[in-house]
């Protein structure tokens, strides 16, 4: 287990739980910090990540004379062990875990939270601090009793505990002896059908043994599994299942640097983001997260009609996702403001026609599939497609987001570019070649134009827009999608480039020009990786790989990446656990590792 001192302030040093309907974030010590429901994008009812107070929403069982804690996953599984010990050498056990696990020929994932308590030594005392809130933080629970359980009552939902701990010492968060297991079981208003005990255990038995079989069917390389399985396991959380949607990440306002007021909320569907999920999945074998985002994906695509798709939606299509400062609340580590709902869903970025693209392509190709699609999805597809062309060489956010500047951003065109040569792969596959030949000249159209006004002869790179000449990591992505090859120098060009002006070490910046925030402070993760993957492909595999164990060990002690890393301080900022970077830890293992032909 990994060691923990105790924690001064709010942290990324935290563990995720979940079961694809809900997550919760659970911190060093083994208080849930952070759960929103009934949903991701939710009322969080407990907030003590934001909000650290006394009125904060926090879940705690707490040590008398707490003096350490150690903490890791159950090996390949989303259920997560936390051990604290007092200063006598005493000390309890909590398991934590969201059930997830087949039952009468579906997926069970209710949203409910168990926790169980086990004595490790001695006679500990404990302190449970339940503390659910409502409405932001703004309403604090009724609540009322029974013999075995307590009823949390807010403004549009109602919670219940179900215990076999003593239900007084809980509510006058009262110390007592740990002297027998305990099991807490939260979750709808509804009676439970069998016994907290049994419950609890059964819960337990039958969600790490679904995981445990999820993980066995993976495509692993053979260097990195355990860093590799634990990104999975991750991005599979992110997925919610009801719709498909897969969310950026489960936080809202973790500044991507101190006090930078870069605060956003990431708890919805970015278009761009999810298919760089499904592609990082589907490099190891696990294609129903694919099948599951296409049935959300197609909502977004024929209810499109070929016109404009905005870069984000909520998690059940919402289009509006007013973005709101929540001034009564301090933030994390004070640092506000805390931002709920996102402006980009406003935003024109013209990349997001060539990820919608991306993201279906696979299913087109795939023989494994319960369902493959055909002539009639295409048909929707080329939609895209042909709203791709129009736009491609217009002004627009980019991929960035910036909400003060458009411009013709190389990595929309390159996108667009995109777009319409996995058309003519597609339409090749389904032996369609007057459409084959159509979208193979429209791609051709943008190449000719991303060559000859995205390229800087005075930086000797791509410029991040048509014309200009400020550098941005996304040109690495054209040695990804295909655009360009490798060895061209103008790629290995741009890679110096980049190299020289944006980074830090073996950390690498999104861009170079400022933008309404200033210029950025952090790197970002999935850019770093970008560079990791860009110099495998070169040829410069052993620096590859050293830049890639950095960034494993910046990870935290469970595995988990955010958004952002301070490239002094090593420090992670950004919302959390951040998709893009958990798919740069696969992406770069799988790049890197290897062969299994080399050790069987």
């Amino acid at each position: 287990m990994n060691a923990a001192a105790p924690a001064a302030s709010p942290s990324l040093n935290l563990g995720l739980i979940g079961n694809c309907a809900y997550s919760a974030l659970v911190d060093a010590r083994g208080s849930i910090v952070w759960c929103c429901l009934p949903r991701f994008d939710g009322d969080p009812v407990f907030n003590a990540l934001l909000d650290p107070g006394e009125d904060g929403g926090v879940w705690s069982i707490e040590l008398e004379d707490f003096a350490r804690s150690e903490q890791a996953y159950e090996p390949n599984t989303a259920v997560l062990r936390t051990r604290l010990y007092d200063s006598r050498g005493q000390g309890i056990e909590l398991t934590d875990f969201a059930p997830r696990f087949w039952n009468r020929g579906r997926t069970f994932r209710p949203l409910t939270l168990v926790r169980r308590l086990r004595v490790l030594a001695g006679s500990p005392r404990i302190r449970v601090r339940m503390r659910p809130r409502f409405d932001w933080g703004r309403a604090k629970p009724q609540m009322t009793q029974g013999s075995t359980h307590v009823r949390y009552i807010g403004p549009a939902q109602t919670l219940r505990m179900n215990t076999d701990a003593p239900i007084n010492y809980m509510l006058a968060e009262t110390f007592f002896v740990a002297d027998r297991p305990l099991n807490f079981i939260l979750g709808p208003d509804e009676t439970l059908q069998g016994g907290i005990e049994d419950t609890a255990r059964g819960f337990e038995q039958e969600t790490a043994a679904y995981w445990r079989h999820w993980t066995r069917a993976l495509a692993l390389p053979l260097e990195w599994q355990d860093a590799v399985i634990r990104s999975a396991i991750t991005l599979k959380l992110s997925l919610y299942e009801d719709t498909g949607a897969i969310v950026a990440a489960m936080t809202t306002s973790i500044p991507e640097a101190p006090g930078s007021q870069r605060n956003w909320d990431y708890r919805y569907c970015w278009l761009r983001d999810a298919f760089f999920v499904v592609r990082a999945l589907n490099s190891i074998s696990e294609v129903a997260t694919m099948e599951e985002y296409l049935r959300w994906l197609n909502n977004v695509v024929v209810r499109s009609a070929g016109g404009h798709i905005q870069p984000l939606y909520g998690i059940g299509q919402e289009e509006q996702l007013p973005e709101q400062v929540l001034d009564h609340l301090p933030g994390y580590r004070g640092m506000g403001p805390v931002r709920v709902g996102n402006q980009a869903q406003e935003h024109f970025q013209h990349d997001v026609y060539g990820n919608v693209v991306l993201a279906a392509a696979q299913a087109f190709h795939d023989h494994r599939l319960l369902r493959r699609p055909g002539k009639a999805e295409f048909g929707h597809l080329e939609a895209v497609g042909e709203q791709a062309f129009r736009v491609y060489d217009t002004p627009d956010a980019g991929m960035w987001e910036l909400r003060t500047r458009a411009r013709i951003h190389t990595s929309s065109a390159l996108m667009g570019w995109v777009a319409c040569d996995r058309l003519a792969k597609v339409a090749a596959t389904l032996r369609l070649p007057d459409r084959v030949q159509f979208w193979r000249q429209r791609a051709e159209v943008i190449r000719e134009r991303i060559l000859r006004e995205s390229w800087c002869e005075a930086r000797g790179a791509f410029a991040e827009s048509f014309g200009g000449r400020d550098l941005d990591a996304s040109a690495l992505l054209m040695a990804e999608v295909g655009f360009l090859e490798p060895s061209d120098p103008r790629f290995i060009g741009t890679l110096q480039a980049l190299e020289t002006h944006l980074c830090d070490g073996p950390y690498m910046r999104r861009y170079e020009a400022a933008d309404d925030f200033g210029k950025p402070e952090t790197s970002f993760n999935i850019c770093t990786f970008w560079r990791i993957d860009a110099l495998a492909r070169i040829g410069r595999r052993q620096e590859a790989r050293e830049i890639f164990e950095v960034m494993l060990k910046n990870r935290n002690p469970l595995g988990l990446l955010s958004e952002d890393t301070h490239p002094v301080t090593g420090e992670m900022w950004g919302n959390f656990p951040q998709t893009y970077s958990m798919v740069g830890v696969i992406n770069a293992a799988v790049r890197l590792s290897a062969p299994w032909d080399s050790v069987i």
